[in-house]
């Protein structure tokens, strides 16, 4: 198990806002779609359909936030995100039609994913020598706070009544609220002096748009333990239905478990790079166990599913890390909140054709899709490690071209193989 606490006053702080927030989020994601399929009676595609157009419209999001983070503080502009969260989510109850309903979740949804961009500096900044592990912390507290939100939303579900929903999106609102108002403990961040150049560099360098679309593909992976196992468990095996709540739990907790000893090892983009590989090669083997549970024994089912999952949560890890690892280390620190928006676009591509592909393959055509998507995984996680190198060397020649007088001044004074050192640092 993970620390409970981190070392530091910051680290601390930015813990316990993740945890109100997650704790919030938790509470929509198990009862969200049914609140406004059940409370607000909105068609079940109707739903589907703005989900959809609001994951479309916050993909740019990130990126112009990110930005501004970079430029005039991100813990103003995070806590900014928490609260227009907080009060898109509330508007929820006032949305009884679909452009309403649009108009509220488009609004709350953009400012999630602007809100991961503008916290990337602040985790850069106060994450001490390795931002990377303090990342996969928040993950590990990420998950606790779902489950626990998880549990709080059950009772809405149970109860069933338009009060009680109501009740949960208040209380959803509050905690976002609450997790802005944690960050006025936490000292602001002087933004790192912005570099001479064109402004949106991040859109511009196209390796590191290379490893976003990589992490793109992979990022579909998150939809397969919530769509197309559920799906597949109940319309073609024979495990008991509950097996679909027993195979998130051993999930989370794995993952609770595990996430912050699996970034120890991942020290460079290129570990990191190599995490991506191990982790398609996990998905692949995951996914052809996923499709043996159909027509074999209830007993047998159940064993070929739960040790798919467990396999394919060990790859999540190592997706995980990976990703932290080589999208903070390749991205330059003054423009860290760009970089990280950009980043985000992959993830965010991955969420609105998710789950369409996957029922597409795995479920619609069967057993053959699943190792086609396992197989997706896997080349993706192939050339993963390529695209890594491939940004490396486009920084190297970066960090020679346009030195500042005092280190040029430096590197005349020094022997040859003291120079070479000098300017293999600043490339990092």
């Amino acid at each position: 198990m993970p620390k409970l606490l981190p070392d530091t006053g910051p680290q601390r702080t930015l813990a316990a806002s993740n945890f109100v927030y997650t704790v919030g989020s938790g509470l929509f994601l198990t009862a969200g779609v049914l609140y406004f399929t059940q409370a607000v009676h909105l068609p079940a595609a109707t739903v589907g359909l703005g989900l959809g157009i609001a994951g479309l419209l916050s993909l740019a999001v990130g990126i112009a936030v990110g930005h501004l983070a970079d430029r005039h503080g991100a813990r103003t502009v995070y806590a900014a995100t928490l609260v227009v969260q907080a009060v898109a989510t509330a508007g929820f109850v006032l949305a009884d039609g679909f452009w309403p309903f649009v108009l509220a979740v488009s609004t709350a949804t953009g400012a999630k994913a602007a809100g991961l961009a503008a916290r990337a500096p602040l985790i850069r900044h106060y994450g001490g020598d390795r931002p990377q592990e303090f990342r996969s912390y928040l993950r590990a507290v990420t998950n606790v706070g779902i489950s626990l939100g998880a549990l709080l939303a059950g009772w809405a579900v149970q109860v069933g009544t338009l009060d009680a929903y109501r009740i949960l999106v208040a209380g959803n609102a509050l905690a976002f609220a609450a997790a802005a108002a944690v960050l006025v403990l936490l000292p602001p961040v002087t933004p790192e002096p912005a570099a001479a150049g064109p402004r949106w560099i991040a859109l511009r360098d196209r390796p590191y748009l290379v490893l976003t679309a990589l992490d793109g593909i992979m990022a579909i992976q998150s939809k397969v333990l919530t769509v197309a196992v559920p799906l597949w468990l109940v319309g073609s095996t024979t495990a008991p239905h509950w097996l679909v709540s027993g195979a998130m739990l051993a999930n989370t907790v794995i993952v609770v478990g595990l996430q912050v000893r699996a970034s120890r090892g991942i020290d460079s983009p290129r570990a990191g790079g190599r995490a991506y590989r191990r982790a398609g090669a996990a998905f692949l083997a995951s996914c052809g166990l996923v499709s043996l549970s159909a027509g074999v024994p209830a007993w047998a089912a159940v064993a070929l599913l739960l040790t798919g999952v467990v396999v394919h949560t060990v790859g999540e890890l190592w997706h995980s890390a990976g990703g932290f690892e080589v999208s903070f280390a390749l991205a330059p620190r003054h423009a860290t909140g760009q970089y990280l928006g950009v980043f985000g676009l992959g993830a965010g591509l991955s969420e609105a054709v998710g789950p369409g592909l996957l029922i597409a393959l795995c479920i619609t055509w069967g057993r053959p899709g699943w190792f086609v998507v396992g197989a997706l995984f896997a080349v993706a996680g192939l050339l993963t490690p390529l695209a890594v190198r491939r940004a490396e060397a486009s920084r190297a020649p970066a960090s020679t071209a346009a030195p500042s007088p005092t280190a040029t001044a430096t590197a005349v004074a020094l022997p040859a193989p003291a120079v070479r050192r000098t300017v293999t640092r600043t490339g990092r």
